[in-house]
């Protein structure tokens, strides 16, 4: 016997069965490419932004991430069920394709029949369990969305829709195998090898040969019709996110990781910055919003969100689309609200966990750039403050700027211009500089640069602040000039290395400073990456007993440049033991300081600095090293906030090494 079976049985191979069913799957496919054509309208509202280079770079990503579900397998649960689901089905969409081939196409161009035999074995098993598989993976995704129901998971008549069609093309498919096995292929040596369609063909026994003639045929239709059903509704469904997903992973940003898009103040024709309307936002910031599958992964890894602030990214992401779609000259600031749009931290937790690479971060600025800069509003009035500090004296503490430097008193640290040797400029940043907690820091990397015999300088009161904050808070005019200022400084010394001991800093004069003039030959270095060289050239030597500690990712080391292993690497050279808190590496909590919230009073929800020492707390331990002046601002003000400043002690990585210092030989 030859393993094979005869495709169109009990339908009939001709005009009669071939003409309808290819009109119903052109109308399928004309009514898919009709939705999608609309949806594009929507997607030319926004602005233009090069998202196409690269193409095969970006091809191999989008391959890469929709085969093998990488970003989806990032949480095990839910992501595990969905690609479970995901390959099953798809298994059956190549399998499907080839019985199309074989049935309607070898005949025009070849006479062959290549489903027989042991790969037809080998197919038939392969789909028969793809088909089960996909049929409980959606049962559980059914029981999660409707019975366990998370906390913030939606549930809309799209849902219904989805998980009643594809369960019922999965079933259907099924039974119908089931019927032509059950007067086909029992008792054969094929029928083993489609266990499920045995399993249903037994448990027809008994029924009539005409009746599962009937049933097969009728079924075989049905199906064929919810096929090209589901075709037609993915562009007005959430079933769109089959096509906008994968290809949003095309469009992706390809770095550097959090830049943002720099603004061109001078543009004379510009009637507005920043984003008050969906027309203000880019093409790609729109397409976002039909990508969402609103699984909600980054409501559940926002800070804000978990401290009861009005924000939620999926919420904004979605009210961006519904006013794309229905009013897209509807003011965006009003329909998503101020107190949502100023409790952003820009910690990227939830675009790093976002399945369908939606970018949340750079909507937020866009619409804080247009009511700062065009409407002059800001948070609060000690923004504001903040705000005119900078102006007049180049940091937000309004401390004078000639003071600068007075934290080096007796370091003996010369500036570029008295020792044009130096082997790298320390750029200080406004904590360390003016914050007598933060002072300890800047001292601390001074004396393990000596101890390394590294020639260190520092601008002294040529420095200004990077302009991070302001940048974040929406100020891009300040910003820039700030920035401007300093380039033209570093410029002046041609210094060719520059570290810094704030990822803030570290992370705009690395990435952001490029755009406005900061040559690539200007080498950006964090302290725990520098330091972490030296002791790996043993240039640096600390000990100490051993001791056990937890330590905190700061966003903009760890999200922003992903630089999780130099500062534990540097803790355990020290001696220590690292008991990490329940939210770490790319999962950090964030201590609620970035995105300019450095500089404003944190008056909804609960305090997000608060619950990172709780979870830092929660690991029984005495110390919380971190790597950044906002987060270490954060710990000090946190564990009194939590009552917890007696048994949890907040510290920076350059403390620890300085304490553990010993004199090389």
């Amino acid at each position: 016997m030859e393993f094979t079976r005869q495709i169109y049985w009990n339908i009939g191979y001709g005009p009669v069965t071939l003409v309808p069913m290819y009109l119903f799957a052109g109308l399928a496919i004309t009514v898919l490419v009709f939705g999608f054509l609309k949806r594009m309208k929507m997607y030319r509202l926004g602005k233009p932004v090069v998202r196409t280079d690269q193409p095969l770079e970006r091809f191999t990503d989008m391959m890469r991430t929709m085969l093998l579900q990488t970003r989806v397998l990032r949480v095990t649960g839910p992501g595990l069920t969905h690609a479970l689901f995901f390959w099953g089905f798809f298994l059956l969409f190549i399998g499907t394709g080839l019985i199309v081939i074989q049935a309607d196409f070898t005949d025009l161009f070849f006479d062959y029949v290549f489903l027989k035999g042991t790969f037809y074995k080998i197919f038939s098993i392969t789909l028969d369990l793809a088909g089960l598989v996909a049929i409980f993976m959606l049962l559980g995704l059914l029981v999660r969305r409707w019975f366990v129901r998370p906390n913030g998971l939606e549930t809309k008549l799209d849902d219904f829709i989805m998980h009643g069609l594809l369960l019922t093309i999965l079933l259907t498919g099924f039974i119908i195998e089931g019927a032509r096995m059950a007067v086909t292929e029992l008792g054969t040596p094929l029928a083993p090898w489609s266990p499920v369609g045995l399993a249903i063909a037994h448990g027809f026994s008994g029924t009539s040969h005409e009746l599962l003639l009937a049933l097969h045929r009728g079924l075989w239709w049905f199906h064929l019709a919810l096929a090209m059903l589901f075709i037609g509704l993915i562009p007005f469904t959430k079933f769109r996110h089959i096509l906008t997903t994968g290809a949003n992973s095309f469009f992706a940003d390809r770095g550097p990781v959090g830049k943002l898009i720099t603004l061109d103040l001078e543009n004379e024709e510009a009637e507005s910055f920043g984003a008050a309307k969906v027309t203000d936002l880019t093409w790609k910031d729109l397409f976002d919003t039909d990508a969402c599958t609103l699984c909600k992964r980054c409501q559940d890894r926002c800070p804000a969100y978990a401290t009861d602030k009005p924000l939620s990214p999926m919420q904004v992401v979605k009210r961006i689309g519904e006013l794309a779609a229905k009013n897209h000259e509807a003011d965006m600031i009003e329909a998503i609200g101020r107190d949502t749009i100023w409790s952003c931290t820009t910690c990227r937790a939830c675009q790093d966990i976002c399945p369908a690479s939606v970018e949340h971060v750079g909507k937020i600025i866009e619409m804080r750039r247009n009511l700062v800069l065009m409407e002059g509003e800001f948070p609060g009035t000690e923004v504001m403050t903040a705000m005119e500090q900078l102006e007049v004296n180049g940091n937000p503490l309004g401390m004078g700027y000639a003071s600068r430097s007075d934290w080096a008193k007796g370091l003996e640290i010369a500036g570029p211009a008295e020792d044009p040797k130096i082997d790298i400029l320390y750029f200080v940043g406004c904590y360390a500089s003016f914050d007598k907690r933060n002072m300890a820091i800047a001292r601390s990397f001074i004396t393990l640069c000596k101890a390394a015999g590294i020639r260190v300088g520092i601008l002294g009161k040529d420095e200004k602040c990077c302009g991070e904050p302001a940048r974040k808070m929406g100020n891009e005019y300040l910003y820039q000039t700030l920035a401007a200022e300093n380039i033209a400084v570093l410029k002046g010394y041609g210094i060719k290395k520059i570290v810094t001991t704030c990822p803030h800093c570290f992370n705009t004069l690395n990435k952001d400073y490029r755009d406005l003039g900061l040559s690539p030959d200007y080498q950006v270095q964090s302290h725990p990456d520098f330091l972490a060289e030296l002791i790996a050239h043993g240039r640096l030597k600390v000990a100490g007993e051993p001791f056990t500690c937890t330590y905190h990712d700061s966003c903009y080391l760890g999200r922003h440049n992903g630089i999780y292993d130099s500062p534990r690497e540097l803790i355990s050279a020290a001696g220590g033991n690292i008991v990490e808190m329940e939210r770490n590496r790319d999962q950090a909590f964030c201590c609620s300081a970035g995105g300019g919230r450095i500089l404003a009073e944190e008056k909804l929800g609960t305090r997000i600095n608060i619950k990172r020492v709780e979870m830092a707390a929660a690991t029984g331990t005495d110390q919380l090293l971190s790597n950044c002046p906002f987060c270490l601002t954060m710990f000090e003000d946190g564990v009194k906030g939590a009552n917890i400043e007696e048994s949890m002690r907040p510290r920076d990585i350059a403390e620890l090494l300085a304490e553990r210092l010993q004199t090389t030989t």
